[in-house]
């Protein structure tokens, strides 16, 4: 039996429009959850809140910039005017970038990444944890593996990722006292557009080659999900991820010699 099943939650969904997004939407619906879906796109969220529906789930959609803190506070309270205190908060909004091609560091491209990845995960988690504290409720950061290990051609993202851990793990130390939980996900590679742009710097890689080798949205949903109902605190998706994280303290240099090889094998 489920300790914290979804059926009847209120679950806030940003980056809800695609990939990872879009397909734990439908995944949460199918469990009985009550959806906020947010996200740039209005139409795709249409999309999305008209596949729960016609599936018998309930969705209400919230147009959202997450970069905009002030729009973070304003889908939150728009949300739970609509459907109610929040049960369940998954900050999945993000972007994906590493660094240029020859190695240079492009601040802006990583001041736009923290403001999204990172910045508008914590502006969405503040203006929801009162609420989640009359719920005694969840918040789901959606990371990365590479907020726990580093990939090359990818500092500016991995930054990000690491941000998320260290926030949200000591805020999981600070909601305690008030029955709200943390739950940091943190996929390996995905088959969705994120990768688009790591693709170009591989020779021979393509997005079909991605979704071959990557894991599929839906299973990443799935786990996703199941994580949730088993109220866990930590989900790191693969096997050979989790290994590595556990070596990674007692055997760095072994580790990231491995990351570099895994990386090239799944871009070659």
């Amino acid at each position: 039996m489920s300790r914290y099943p979804l059926k009847d939650k209120h679950v806030i969904l940003t980056g809800a429009s695609e990939g990872i997004g879009r397909e734990f939407a439908i995944e949460t619906a199918k469990r009985g959850a009550r959806v906020s879906l947010a996200a740039r796109s209005s139409d795709r969220l249409e999309e999305v809140a008209q596949v729960i529906s016609l599936a018998g789930g309930t969705a209400a959609i919230f147009p959202t910039d997450v970069a905009d803190e002030s729009a973070c506070a304003k889908l939150v309270e728009n949300a739970v005017a609509a459907l109610g205190e929040v049960d369940v908060l998954v900050t999945n909004a993000g972007l994906g970038s590493g660094t240029q091609g020859d190695g240079l560091v492009d601040l802006a491209v990583i001041h736009r990444l923290m403001t999204v990845n990172f910045f508008g995960a914590v502006a969405t988690a503040a203006a929801a944890i009162p609420s989640l504290q009359k719920t005694r409720g969840l918040i789901v950061p959606v990371s990365s593996l590479q907020g726990l290990l580093s990939l090359p051609k990818s500092s500016a993202y991995a930054a990000s990722k690491h941000a998320m851990q260290g926030y949200f793990s000591s805020l999981r130390l600070d909601l305690a006292p008030y029955g709200v939980g943390v739950l940091v996900v943190s996929p390996g590679a995905v088959a969705t557009n994120i990768h688009r742009e790591q693709v170009t710097r591989y020779k021979g890689m393509t997005m079909a080659k991605v979704q071959k080798r990557a894991m599929s949205a839906r299973t990443c949903a799935k786990l996703m999900c199941d994580a949730i109902e088993a109220r866990k605190r930590d989900l790191v998706m693969t096997r050979g991820g989790r290994i590595a994280v556990r070596l990674k303290p007692f055997f760095p240099d072994a580790v990231d010699g491995l990351v570099m090889r895994a990386t090239r094998r799944f871009y070659s």
